[in-house]
């Protein structure tokens, strides 16, 4: 077994590292060591999953080889502090959950760093890049391709033929249809069904989606 731990000790981490747990009940893979976070004291227990590390500067110090799962559930966050780990002995596996199904596995691409939760399905012919985050019952239709460091929340329906950037924020039970091209920054809101291409950098509500300025 390969040691492994989570960045970020809140809700969602405990929400990874109970999968890391499920994971290890059918195939005996990692070794849970506890968790990092800049924003939690380093000795504080969480859950009965293990303890706080330390932050950023106890991972980039760490001697050993040590898989790690970034939970955090912001775009913004999630690449800052992938940005700040220069730690040559970490590596960052996709932490997906067991039920992930796959039409046609042989035709889907997995980058690094996907944290992919339950219930999420994929049908065929799908990139899928590095650090992004599916938070639960997410489906991806054909010739989807999805970049780095999204986060995309639970219950979100892509139809076919969608292009997703980077650093994007799809909200709860959001409905993206067949061939729209997301760019980078954006924000739907939860329940929105998003028609047209987005502009980079705003944020999305209603049915149909419309540009919200706050």
């Amino acid at each position: 077994m390969k040691d492994i731990a989570v960045f970020g000790a809140g809700g969602f981490g405990r929400e990874v590292a109970s999968i890391i747990n499920i994971i290890n009940k059918i195939e005996n893979r990692w070794n849970l060591v506890g968790f990092f976070d800049d924003g939690v004291k380093k000795g504080t227990q969480i859950s009965h999953h293990g303890t706080v590390l330390g932050g950023i500067s106890e991972l980039n110090n760490w001697m050993t080889p040590l898989d790690l799962a970034i939970a955090i559930g912001n775009p913004f966050s999630l690449k800052g502090v992938k940005e700040r780990i220069n730690n040559s002995n970490i590596e960052f596996p996709n932490i997906i959950y067991p039920d992930f199904n796959m039409y046609d596995a042989s035709t889907i691409e997995i980058g690094i760093g996907n944290i992919i939760n339950r219930g999420c399905s994929c049908t065929c012919d799908i990139k899928i890049g590095n650090f992004n985050v599916f938070n639960g019952n997410i489906t991806l239709g054909h010739d989807d391709v999805v970049g780095n460091y999204n986060v995309i929340m639970p219950s979100v329906c892509v139809s076919g033929e969608v292009s997703i950037g980077d650093s994007n924020l799809i909200g709860v039970g959001s409905i993206i249809l067949q061939q729209i091209k997301i760019g980078n920054n954006v924000r739907l809101g939860a329940g929105a069904v998003l028609l047209t291409k987005p502009k980079d950098g705003n944020t999305y509500i209603g049915n149909p989606a419309k540009i919200f300025k706050y």
